[in-house]
């Protein structure tokens, strides 16, 4: 009876498991199959299981729109301010972890309370210093604002919290510093806390839209995700192309949350770890 119980408590799962799923990939599926037919077919049956793989979409798609130049954007931007945070969390979270500074507690709730802000609240602020700064129309005003994180800090520190302090004094035994010892000792042993930050730093830089559509006016500077609203609104809205370059610009977040995908579970999972 308990054995029956526990498989059918299973079925149920995994049947909720596969309603949500579909639903979540649905969009996907209608996306790509959009991308593959041609322009007269764009609203015709079926929907969601390609039939037709017009290839050529792709190519009209990247030949109409300057999408070389917005992936090129797109990937400085993404790994700047991927090194970025990561570097800078690193930093943070080891200070906090290992030192007693003064106002050290204050500064970590402030730290933590600043995870509580909604992101469009700080847009004219953030506009106004960039302004200000004269970096207005540059990538600059992409990567430096975001070259550092709240929740890649408190990620850090949480895993760096984990990893005894004996490997430390161990390093510094042999003559490390300070940084020899974040490079070499903690960095490697908090690979997979590293690899989720940088993941969703990432997926953070390469969709964003909000702020580059703020900061940026000239073409040549656009990102991705400007690119594809912008190529949408200038020559119309050509489904199958739009899609194309939709799809286009997926493949990067794609491949890169396949390849972290293993190092994601366990940072997230090692996140969690209390004091």
């Amino acid at each position: 009876m308990k054995s029956t119980k526990k498989l059918l408590i299973k079925v149920a799962d995994h049947l909720t498991l596969i309603v949500i799923s579909s639903v979540v990939i649905l969009p996907f599926l209608w996306m790509i199959t959009t991308s593959l037919k041609p322009p007269k077919l764009a609203f015709s049956s079926p929907y969601l299981i390609p039939t037709h793989f017009y290839w050529q979409n792709f190519v009209n798609a990247w030949q109409e729109a300057p999408f070389a130049r917005y992936y090129l954007n797109s990937i400085i931007v993404a790994i700047s301010v991927t090194f970025g945070q990561v570097f800078t969390s690193a930093l943070a979270a080891y200070a906090f972890d290992r030192f007693e500074f003064p106002f050290k507690r204050s500064l970590w709730f402030t730290l933590l309370a600043s995870m509580m802000v909604p992101l469009p609240l700080l847009v004219i602020p953030s506009f106004q210093i960039i302004q200000n700064l004269h970096w207005a129309d540059n990538l600059a005003a992409l990567i430096i604002p975001r070259a550092w994180s709240a929740f890649g800090i408190l990620l850090l520190r949480q895993f760096i919290h984990s990893i005894p302090r004996d490997f430390d004094d161990a390093a510094r035994m042999d003559g490390a510093s300070t940084v020899r010892v974040i490079w070499s000792v903690i960095l490697p042993l908090a690979r997979p806390a590293v690899a989720t930050l940088a993941l969703f730093a990432f997926l953070f830089a390469w969709n964003d839209f909000l702020w580059p559509l703020i900061v940026l006016n000239t073409p040549e500077n656009f990102t991705v995700p400007l690119g594809i609203a912008n190529f949408s609104g200038k020559y119309g809205t050509r489904w199958t192309l739009l899609m194309a370059a939709t799809v286009s610009a997926t493949i990067p977040a794609v491949i890169a949350f396949l390849a972290m995908q293993k190092s994601l579970i366990r940072g997230l999972a090692s996140g969690g770890i209390n004091e």
